[in-house]
């Protein structure tokens, strides 16, 4: 457990195992417990883990800018250059694909593999009226759940659990859209995770496999280096509390 000083932060971040780094991203609102602590330890086994807490999440104090997954895949790539990490695979959850996907963009070399869970590229990927009520979101509506309980064990200012929410509001206003071509472009192997029942469309995640080069008879045209993996009973929220599952779907991904 350490921290390093990154773009006016000081950002928290674990290292677990050795071997080919994997880049752990989690989503909004969370933690590195929170959303890895059913998978971290197995995937630590055969490789290294470089987890990290975004700005104002976790043991990660916030300071005055806005939050934006552009700005955190601009920390996450400073941490690894200040790390000497040249180059990684990456698992972003939620809002944390989102940082994988711009990461990916902004500083090609430093990825090798994408895995991510969860990922729309565009607003209507998302199920119709998702995001109606976010503004309507208060900190007593998130009071007992393990990312206000998380956030009030490891936070270096728990009582700022409110001025989060308020952020999270906001950047949740500007949802994080790509062009397909761009989506296209990327040219890295990715894994793609869903629930049956997740926040996107799982017509929207046929459509993101194709452009990332899946999608085809494989019997004739060869499989793809991309994945498509849609768990059965599964919602946005219980996908990651699917240890097992993804263990075994991502190392086979990342060995191949």
């Amino acid at each position: 457990m350490s921290y390093a000083a990154i773009n006016g932060l000081n950002m928290y971040y674990e290292v677990h195992g050795e071997g080919r780094p994997l880049v752990l991203l989690h989503g909004n609102l969370s933690t590195v417990e929170v959303d890895f602590g059913r998978i971290i330890h197995t995937l630590a086994a055969t490789r290294q883990i470089v987890a990290v807490e975004q700005q104002a999440h976790g043991h990660t104090a916030d300071i005055d800018r806005p939050l934006r997954t552009k700005t955190w895949a601009a920390d996450t790539a400073a941490l690894l250059d200040t790390l000497g990490i040249a180059e990684a695979d990456v698992f972003g959850y939620s809002s944390g694909s989102a940082v994988a996907v711009h990461l990916a963009i902004q500083r090609p070399e430093l990825v090798r593999k994408l895995v991510l869970a969860s990922i729309a590229y565009h607003k209507d990927g998302l199920h119709p009226g998702l995001l109606d009520g976010i503004q309507d979101l208060q900190p007593e509506h998130l009071a007992g759940t393990p990312f206000e309980e998380s956030y009030a064990r490891v936070a270096p200012r728990p009582q700022d659990w409110p001025v989060l929410i308020e952020k999270i509001k906001e950047m949740d206003s500007e949802v994080d859209e790509w062009s397909a071509e761009a989506i296209r472009a990327i040219g890295k192997p990715a894994l793609l995770v869903y629930g049956d029942s997740d926040i996107v469309r799982p017509e929207h995640s046929a459509e993101i496999f194709r452009l990332f080069g899946g999608g085809v008879a494989g019997d004739l045209a060869g499989l793809p280096a991309s994945r498509l993996a849609i768990l059965p009973g599964t919602t946005h929220v219980t996908l990651v509390h699917r240890g097992e599952w993804l263990s075994s779907m991502i190392e086979e991904f990342l060995d191949a």
